[in-house]
């Protein structure tokens, strides 16, 4: 199974805001501390809410999710070369980079939730986070969790690519697990 890293962002109903947005990124590439070089990939696709996406994806990255530390710390040095790409983005609504986060949530999903606390590295668009219902919104300022990202977005502030080696170490799991059997 393929695990893409991406930053995944909703453009709305229009296929030309998606497009312009794909245009930004599209062929972007970078030299990376770790000597290796990435380039952006971009497409956009229409989600069930007719709203329309783009995924830019940074190649040279793992496509097996995050197996190692090292892989982590490339992921989270794209995920801020990405944000900072985004400052300078057309017009979108919503968007988030990271591991399998493609239409992470429709409008209505995410109109719905409060999505503090579940995505580190969420930017909204002002207007979507005005449109947020009081009592929501008054529970998202109360918590201080999004702050300025350019103008006319917030961001609850990314927090890098995390290796868990009980995810994916099968000797990790099986140690952890004959200790939990003696508790």
């Amino acid at each position: 199974m393929t695990w893409a890293f991406s930053l995944s962002a909703e453009c709305g109903a229009e296929q030309v805001a998606a497009e312009q947005f794909a245009q930004h990124f599209d062929g972007l590439s970078w030299m990376l501390s770790n000597g290796i070089s990435s380039q952006c990939h971009t497409a956009i696709a229409q989600d069930f809410e007719d709203n329309w996406w783009c995924r830019v994806c940074p190649d040279n990255v793992s496509s097996s999710g995050i197996v190692a530390p090292d892989i982590a710390y490339t992921m989270t040095e794209l995920g801020i070369l990405l944000y900072q790409r985004l400052q300078s983005a057309p017009d979108f609504r919503y968007a988030l980079v990271g591991v399998e986060v493609d239409e992470f949530r429709t409008y209505t999903e995410l109109s719905t939730e409060i999505p503090a606390t579940s995505f580190p590295g969420l930017v909204l668009a002002e207007s979507i986070w005005r449109s947020f219902e009081v009592s929501q919104r008054e529970l998202l300022e109360a918590s201080t969790v999004f702050r300025s990202f350019s103008p006319g977005y917030v961001w609850h502030p990314y927090e890098g690519e995390v290796y868990r080696p009980l995810t994916v170490s099968l000797d990790l799991k099986d140690k952890l697990n004959e200790l939990l059997v003696l508790v």
